[in-house]
């Protein structure tokens, strides 16, 4: 599972473009110097944070497209904004709407907006950043999580600066009445080495649950090829990477980075080879050893939730860049049909629970296609459609007996259905169990007395469970799996038809 966790973790690495920037070759740690008439300001950056943003910032500022330009909006108390090219010489009528021709995705952070802090302008779409900044001149933490923060200044005459800048005259508009007062005259990019008077500044202060850009619907994917169908989170970026080892997913959703970590949600399928669920599972534990003892994996808790699903919840130390990472993950394996289907979930352990409610969803919508028509779901409470088609379900559902149920289901579906003879024999049950199940289901649910009748009969069948543990060959399970079926073709057709009669022997 590590190998596993670490391949998910590096692919989120790659997709995002992690540590993986323009400027990496020049300098090792990057600054950018903005000379104003008013003085300097150094400007330093959280490349974990907001790696897209501090890379744009960068390039501009290398590029010299900052020179020359304004600090056009100046509100006192609030903040000083600046970046436009407009201002250069453009009308002031524009000022506030110019900037490149490509927006930057947003990423949004725990970095509270406090004074000093670098985060970037942009319109009413939370995508529209492109060159337009503004520096906080006292704390403004209502802008906390609604725009990206990238950088803050550096040092003592930084502050002097914004001081002096957001002290001029301005008019109704918050705009400079003397342009000249607040240009950007030059920007340069020089290494934090260079720079003799930074402060000691400590580690940004931030939010203690990081705002999540809102989220409209889910988006759909589906595969032929794969099998398998289920939602993923609206807004993540969906690929199917390519397959270079079993451990490696064939799904990967990657969400919007927080705090330098992207979540990640993967779907890995590959074949068991005729392994059977235990022997999976302790392929898997074998697997972990290692990892445990070194201290780089955590197992917080291990369990099979079902006969054929086996959940892990870990924490990975991971170190990339010298920076420490907590990384806490839950992967489900599904043994279905002897196909192997590993839902994950991967995110830095303060933001876990943030996302986890987006992977439950997505995990409760899977599908694997050619599986009976009803959806794997691992959500505490079925859907109406899911206990729809089932009479005995139906009948326990919410009750004591619930699980016993679900147990002889599972049994039936996985044990019988891991042999060739009981496969063929459970297609031909499904397709006659689909065309009465719901209707007799349907009158269940309309007839009060009816679903107590069958409850009461479930009991003596709910007893013959045990005898499928002693199967051994595959004769063995088919013959004891059928006579499971049989009393469910009991149930479904015997036992309703009896209680039918005796109520219309007493009416």
């Amino acid at each position: 599972m590590l190998k596993q966790f670490f391949i998910i973790f590096t692919l989120t690495l790659f997709l995002t473009g992690f540590g993986n920037y323009a400027f990496a070759e020049s300098y090792e740690d990057p600054v950018v110097i903005l000379e104003t008439n008013l003085g300097e300001i150094v400007i330093t950056f959280f490349p974990y944070d907001a790696p897209n943003h501090v890379e744009n910032f960068l390039k501009l500022s290398t590029s010299g497209y900052y020179d020359n330009t304004l600090f056009h909006r100046i509100i006192p108390g609030f903040m000083i904004q600046g970046g436009d090219p407009n201002t250069i010489n453009g009308d002031s009528n524009t000022w506030g709407t110019g900037g490149p021709d490509t927006n930057i995705y947003e990423e949004f952070n725990s970095i509270k907006h406090n004074r000093g802090i670098v985060s970037m302008a942009r319109s009413a779409d939370p995508n529209s950043a492109g060159s337009q900044f503004f520096i906080v001149h006292k704390d403004s933490n209502f802008l906390d999580g609604e725009y990206t923060v990238f950088g803050r200044i550096a040092t003592q005459e930084s502050f002097e600066t914004l001081d002096k800048i957001a002290s001029v005259k301005t008019d109704s508009r918050d705009k400079p009445e003397n342009p000249e007062q607040v240009r950007i005259i030059k920007t340069s990019v020089v290494d934090e080495s260079k720079i003799s008077n930074l402060l000691e500044l400590l580690e940004p202060e931030r939010i203690l649950v990081p705002v999540i850009p809102r989220e409209t619907s889910n988006q759909i994917f589906e595969s032929q090829e794969l099998n398998v169908k289920f939602s993923a989170p609206e807004g993540w970026l969906l690929q199917q990477p390519p397959k270079t080892s079993p451990d490696s997913p064939d799904i990967a959703v990657v969400g919007p980075k927080v705090s330098g970590v992207n979540p990640v949600i993967s779907l890995t399928i590959f074949d068991a080879n005729g392994k059977t669920i235990d022997e999976l599972i302790s392929d898997k534990n074998n697997n972990l050893a290692e990892a445990v003892y070194s201290k780089q994996l955590e197992i917080i808790s291990q369990e099979k939730i079902k006969s054929n699903v086996y959940q892990t919840e870990a924490v990975g130390t991971f170190v990339p860049e010298k920076i420490e990472y907590k990384i806490k993950f839950v992967e489900i394996m599904i043994l279905s049909e002897q196909m192997v289907y590993t839902f994950a979930y991967s995110n830095l352990l303060e933001n876990f629970e943030n996302e986890l409610p987006k992977f439950n969803e997505s995990l409760d919508s899977f599908e694997i296609l050619s599986a009976e028509p009803s959806r794997l779901n691992f959500s505490e409470k079925s859907t109406e459609e899911e206990i729809g088609g089932c009479l005995i379900a139906t009948a326990t559902y919410g009750s004591e007996m619930a699980s016993q149920v679900q147990q002889l289901r599972e049994l039936r579906d996985n044990q019988l259905l891991n042999t060739e003879s009981g496969s063929a024999f459970m297609s031909g049950f499904n397709e006659l169990y689909y065309t009465f199940s719901p209707t007799i289901a349907d009158y269940e649910r309309e007839n009060p007395y009816f679903k107590e009748a069958v409850k009461l009969t479930i009991t003596p069948m709910l007893s013959t469970l045990a005898i499928m543990e002693n199967a051994e060959t595959e004769s063995e399970v088919l013959g004891l799996g059928l006579s499971v079926i049989a009393l469910n073709l009991g149930m479904y057709l015997g036992i309703p038809a009896i209680v039918v009669i005796g109520i219309k022997r007493k009416i």
